[in-house]
């Protein structure tokens, strides 16, 4: 008999890393109750939203002004600590999009004037095991190939290594041959706070090893979840996994264990210089 595909995004499975955060987000009916909203989350949320919103706009509004503009237009005002940290917040930020839209894509050979292939653009692709779907920031064409784009808002620079070992990425690289039919090898972090991209040009090779990765990672949830319906416990099939990280996730009040292994932070604390990464997705920042 064919073998059902696994359906998922790159984040689905990223939350397998701890098995009882993935039962929590994804099996448990109803979800229970998240802390709340992170700060540092906003933070990215606001200025992904604005730089969607100004690939939208007519050529001749595509400003640096007219981005930062859109990052106080739509600002999320989510976990801070006062309306006063909010509004230096948005400031800083819209600082970030400005500067990004005077140099920023222009360093890598995107023009206002030009058009991404996609923005906000989801694309999917199937493996042996996996049908896999997901929404890349920015798709851009230079020269027979297509680039996917993926803006981060952390406080760490980002690496050649960064973007060698996404997960994520390297499954939109498939996702795009397949669903754009063009040639994809190359993917890029944009890093709004510095200005900066971090670069890999994928090989079948490292595709290769993502995509083991991934499909391993599928494997280990079926057989998490067939077990479970079985009858066993499921705090032996779905177990925490604990790490100093734990004080990053959205169900730590439901989790002893990594209430245990980690400390009690503020939602805004990811806001820090001083701290990991504050990126924009979910949980641990970064």
């Amino acid at each position: 008999m064919p073998v059902r595909l696994f359906s998922c995004t790159p984040s689905r499975l990223a939350a397998f890393d701890c098995p009882r955060r993935y039962r929590f987000t994804y099996l448990d009916r109803p979800t229970p109750p998240r802390g709340a909203p992170w700060a540092h989350n906003a933070v990215g949320a606001s200025v992904h939203n604005a730089l969607h919103l100004w690939w939208q706009l007519p050529v001749a509004h595509r400003t640096p002004d007219e981005g930062a503009r859109l990052v106080e237009q739509n600002w999320q005002n989510l976990g801070f600590r006062d309306d006063a940290q909010s509004l230096r917040t948005s400031v800083e930020a819209a600082g970030w999009v400005e500067r990004y839209l005077e140099a920023g894509p222009r360093q890598v050979g995107v023009e206002a004037r030009s058009e991404p292939i996609g923005v906000e653009r989801t694309v999917a692709a199937r493996t042996r095991r996996l049908a896999i779907s997901g929404r890349v920031d920015r798709i851009d064409e230079r020269g027979e190939e297509l680039v996917v784009v993926d803006y981060k808002t952390g406080r760490r620079p980002l690496t050649e290594d960064d973007a060698r070992g996404s997960q994520a990425l390297a499954l939109y690289v498939l996702g795009v041959r397949t669903t754009l039919r063009r040639p994809c090898c190359r993917v890029e972090l944009h890093h709004l706070p510095t200005g900066t991209v971090a670069a890999f040009d994928h090989t079948d090779a490292s595709l290769s090893r993502h995509v083991a990765r991934a499909e391993a990672t599928a494997e280990d949830i079926v057989t998490a979840t067939d077990t479970l319906a079985a009858g066993a416990d499921v705090d032996d099939v779905f177990p925490a996994v604990t790490s100093p990280g734990c004080s990053w996730c959205d169900f730590r009040a439901h989790c002893p264990e990594g209430r245990a292994a980690s400390r009690n932070v503020e939602s805004w604390a990811g806001l820090g210089s001083e701290l990991p990464d504050a990126g924009e997705s979910a949980g641990q920042p970064g």
